[in-house]
C-alpha cells in the first residue's frame, strides 16, 4: 500500500469520527474507538539497539558502538532484525489485546543528533560527530526498520529535531541558538537526508528552543524546513512531556491549552504527553480549528494503514521464536566484534593462549551487565560479560583470577568496610597474572538521560573527561605491578586516556557492546577476529580546549573546526595487521577505472567516485575502513580542516591488493555560507584516501599518510 492509498483510507475513517474522537487520537496512548472497530494503540516503543523497554529481545551494541563499526550495510541488517523482533512481539502481544506501551510498531529511533560535546550523556545514543557519517548510518538504519515489503514493517523516527545536544540539566529552558551555517552544515543534514532518502515515517522534536523557538511548536523547523522545504510526509511526535515545557519552563504560553495550541499549529501531531488533552479547550477559545485536528489524526491513521495495523499484512505471521533467535544473536556478536576500536597496541596483542597461564581480569566493568547494555534497551536471556567472554574461550588451559578492583565510582564494596576495600586485592591479583585486562569505565548510571541517570548532580552529563577518582586509584595500583596491561575501556563518549596511554600496552575501546559484547572481546582479544572499528567521535586531551558547553557553534568543536591536536582523533583505529592505500584517483562511476583521470563538474557530481588500490602488506586476515575526505582549497566557507565525505569498509587477506571505488556525494564539492546555501564554491579540491584522517596525529598514530588528490574543477 502505497502513501496515496493509505492516506484515502486514513481520511475515511477519520471522517466517521466525532471531534472528540479526532482529538482523542493525538496522544501517545490513543484509546480505543469501539463503535468503529478500533483498538487502543500505544505509539511509544523504543528501538535504539534492539527493541526495548518490553522484555526478551536482541541487544545490539549501543548506537555510538554501531557507528564506530562505519558499517552501513550492518546498521541496515541490524534494522531489519529489531523491525523482525518487533514485528514478532507486537503479534504476540496483540493476539492477546495486550495494547500497553513499549508494544506497538512505531519505534522511536534514530538519535540523530550531534555529539559536539563529549560532555552530553546522551551522546552514546548517537552515531557521533559528524553530520555525514550520521546520516548513511541513520538511512541504513531507517531503511531496515521500515523494510521494503508491500506493508511498512516497523515505523522508525528521526530525533530530536533540531539542535539538541545538552546540556540535559537545562533541555527544559534552554534556547540553543545556532547559525545557518551551523544549522545546515552540521545540524541538520542527517535530519533531511532521513527524510529524503529514507522516506522515514517520523520525526520526533527536541525539548529545547532553537534560535527562540521551542522545537515542537517551531514554525520554522516542522511547516517551513520539514514540511515545506523537504516535503516531508510523516507524522510529527513530540519528545515526552516537552509541550508542558512551553508554558513552564520556556515561558512562551500562559496556558496548556496555548501550548497545545502553539504545537498542533505548528505541524505536531501527536503527543507524547497530556497536554492535547486540552486540545478541545482550545478549539473552544478558538485557538485551534477542526480542519487541523483532523489533519493530525489523518497523518497518523495514514500510519497505522501503512503498518497494516488495520486492515493487516504480510508480516502478521512473524513468530515469537524469533526474539533473540541464533542468527540475530550471531549478528549482535559481529556487531560488536566490529564496533571495538583499537586505540594502542605495543604487540601486546592478539594474546596467544598457549603462552599464558594466568589471566587477571580485573575492575568494575569486567563483570557488568550494566556496562554491556548502555541505555534504552531489551533484556538479554544470556549476558556475556568480558570476564564471562574471557572464562569461556580459554576453558581449563588457562586460569583465570578476577578483582573487580573498586565500584564503578563509590568507595567501597562492602558498606562497612574501610574506603578501598578491593584495591589490594586487585594488586594481589595482578602480580599473580601473566597479563591483565582491566575494565574500566562508565555505564548508564553515569551518563544519560536527565531524570534517568543515577548521577543527578549532573542530570546524566559528565563533568569531566576523567574517569571517577577510585578507577583512576585503580589504573596506578595496577600499573605498579609492572605486568603487561590490556586497558578494555566500556563508556559511550570520551574518556582521558593520558594515563592509559603513558602507562598501558594496549588500549581497546569497547563501548556499551551489547549482550554478546563477552563473546565479542574474547575473539578480538586472542586474534580470531582482527579489530575493525573507527571513532566516530574525536578523544580530546582536555575539556579546557572546548568553548562552553552551552555554546552550539561549532567553532573550536569536532575534528573538523577544532583548534588542537586531538587524543585520539575521529576516524582512527588500529588493526592487528597492516593496510595501506597504495593509489587512488577520481574516476567517472561506471568506467574503467584504468582511464585517464578526470574532474567532477558542477552539473553532474554524484557521477564520480574514488578508485582505490588498497594492500594488506601484512600475514594477518584484516578489515579496515577506507575514508575519504575532501577540502575546498580556495572556498572561504569551508570547514577548518577537511570533512569526511565517503567511506566503506574493505576485507584485505593477509597479502592481498584490492581495488576498491566508493561513489562521492554530490555534497563532497559543496559547502555551506554563512546565510545557510549550499553550493559548489571555488575549483579546487583534494581528496584524501586513506584509513584515517589526514591531520598529522592520524599520521603519526598510524604510521601512514592517506593519498592525496587534487581535483580542479
Amino acid at each position: 500500500m502505497n502513501r496515496q492509498q493509505a492516506r484515502k483510507k486514513a481520511e475515511a475513517l477519520v471522517d466517521r469520527m466525532t471531534l472528540e474522537e479526532r482529538a482523542s487520537q493525538l496522544r501517545y496512548d490513543a484509546p480505543p474507538i469501539r463503535r468503529l472497530g478500533i483498538p487502543a494503540y500505544n505509539w511509544w516503543n523504543e528501538a535504539l539497539h534492539g527493541v526495548a523497554r518490553a522484555g526478551q529481545a536482541t541487544v545490539f551494541p549501543q548506537a555510538i558502538g554501531m557507528a564506530a563499526t562505519f558499517d552501513t550495510a550492518l546498521l541496515e541488517q541490524i534494522g531489519d532484525v529489531v523491525s523482525t523482533e518487533g514485528r514478532a512481539k507486537y503479534n504476540a502481544y496483540a493476539a492477546c489485546d495486550d495494547r500497553d506501551i513499549y508494544k506497538g510498531l512505531t519505534f522511536w529511533a534514530p538519535n540523530v543528533n550531534i555529539f559536539r560535546d563529549p560532555r552530553w550523556g546522551r551522546g552514546h545514543e548517537t552515531y557521533g560527530e559528524d553530520p555525514y557519517l550520521t546520516s548513511r548510518l541513520g538511512v541504513s538504519y531507517v531503511k531496515g526498520l521500515q523494510g521494503d515489503g508491500e506493508t511498512m514493517k516497523a515505523a522508525a523516527c528521526a530525533k530530536h529535531f533540531a539542535v539538541h545536544s545538552g546540556p540535559e540539566a537545562l533541555r527544559h529552558e534552554f534556547d540553543a541558538k545556532a547559525s545557518e551555517k551551523d544549522m545546515w552544515e552540521t545540524y541538520l543534514p542527517a535530519f533531511e537526508a532521513l527524510v529524503k532518502e529514507a522516506d522515514v515515517e517520523a520525526v520526533m522534536g527536541a525539548y529545547n528552543r532553537t534560535n527562540g523557538e521551542p522545537c515542537c511548536g517551531s514554525k520554522t523547523l516542522i511547516s517551513d524546513i520539514l514540511r515545506g522545504e523537504w516535503g516531508f510526509q510523516g507524522h510529527f511526535v513530540s519528545d515526552c512531556w516537552a509541550l508542558r515545557d512551553f508554558h513552564e519552563n520556556h515561558m512562551v504560553t500562559r496556558t496548556a491549552e496555548e501550548s497545545a495550541a502553539m504545537a498542533i499549529n505548528a505541524g505536531c501531531d501527536l503527543n507524547c504527553g497530556v497536554t492535547y488533552l486540552h486540545i478541545l479547550k482550545a478549539y473552544e477559545e478558538g485557538l485551534v480549528t477542526e480542519e487541523t485536528i483532523t489533519e493530525a489524526a489523518v497523518r497518523l491513521y495514514t500510519t497505522r494503514y501503512l503498518l497494516g495495523l488495520l486492515d493487516g499484512s504480510e508480516y502478521d505471521t512473524i513468530p515469537y521464536d524469533k526474539v533473540e533467535c541464533r542468527e540475530h544473536l550471531a549478528l549482535a556478536k559481529k556487531a560488536a566484534e566490529e564496533s571495538f576500536v583499537l586505540l594502542k597496541n605495543d604487540g601486546i596483542l592478539p594474546l596467544c593462549k598457549e603462552q599464558i597461564k594466568t589471566i587477571g581480569v580485573i575492575g568494575p566493568n569486567a563483570n557488568s551487565r550494566a556496562a554491556l547494555i548502555g541505555n534504552y534497551h531489551g533484556t538479554a536471556s544470556d549476558y556475556v560479560t568480558i570476564q564471562d567472554g574471557i572464562l569461556c574461550y580459554v576453558g581449563e588451559d588457562v586460569r583465570v583470577l578476577t578483582s573487580i578492583g573498586c565500584e564503578l565510582f563509590r568507595d567501597r564494596t562492602e558498606s562497612i568496610a574501610m574506603q578501598r576495600d578491593r584495591l589490594m586485592e586487585a594488586r594481589i591479583v595482578a602480580e599473580q597474572s601473566d597479563v591483565v585486562l582491566l575494565c574500566l569505565g562508565l555505564d548508564e548510571t553515569l551518563e544519560g538521560e536527565e531524570g534517568d541517570a543515577g548521577n543527578s548532580y549532573a542530570s546524566g552529563d559528565k563533568e569531566s573527561l576523567l574517569l571517577p577518582e577510585v578507577q583512576r586509584l585503580l589504573m596506578e595500583t595496577v600499573a605498579e605491578t609492572g605486568k603487561p596491561v590490556v586497558l578494555c575501556m566500556m563508556a559511550g563518549s570520551d574518556i582521558d586516556l593520558s594515563y592509559a596511554r603513558e602507562h598501558f600496552n594496549a588500549i581497546l575501546q569497547m563501548w556499551y557492546p551489547g549482550a554478546q559484547g563477552g563473546n565479542a572481546a574474547a575473539r578480538i582479544l586472542f586474534g580470531e577476529v582482527s579489530p575493525s572499528g573507527k571513532l566516530p567521535v574525536t578523544f580530546y586531551e582536555t575539556l579546557e580546549e572546548l568553548p562552553e558547553f552551552t555554546d552550539y557553534s561549532m567553532k573550536g568543536r569536532t575534528y573538523r573546526y577544532m583548534e588542537h591536536a586531538a587524543q585520539y582523533p575521529f576516524g582512527f583505529g588500529l588493526t592487528y595487521g597492516k593496510g595501506r592505500v597504495v593509489d587512488a584517483k577520481i574516476v567517472e562511476s561506471d568506467s574503467d577505472s584504468s582511464k585517464k583521470q578526470v574532474c567532477a563538474t558542477s552539473e553532474s557530481l554524484s557521477k564520480y567516485e574514488v578508485c582505490a588500490t588498497v594492500k594488506n602488506e601484512s600475514n594477518v586476515d584484516i578489515e579496515e575502513v577506507l575514508e575519504v575526505y575532501v577540502k575546498k582549497e580556495d572556498s572561504a566557507y569551508d570547514t577548518l580542516h577537511p570533512s569526511l565525505c565517503a567511506f566503506t569498509r574493505v576485507t584485505l587477506p593477509a597479502g592481498e591488493e584490492k581495488k576498491v571505488n566508493v561513489v562521492l556525494p554530490e555534497s563532497a564539492f559543496t559547502v555551506v555560507d554563512e546565510n545557510g546555501r549550499r553550493f559548489v564554491d571555488g575549483r579546487r579540491f583534494k581528496f584524501y584516501v586513506g584509513f584515517s584522517q589526514p591531520d598529522a596525529k592520524s599520521v603519526e598514530l598510524m604510521g601512514s599518510a592517506p593519498v592525496e588528490v587534487e581535483v580542479e574543477v
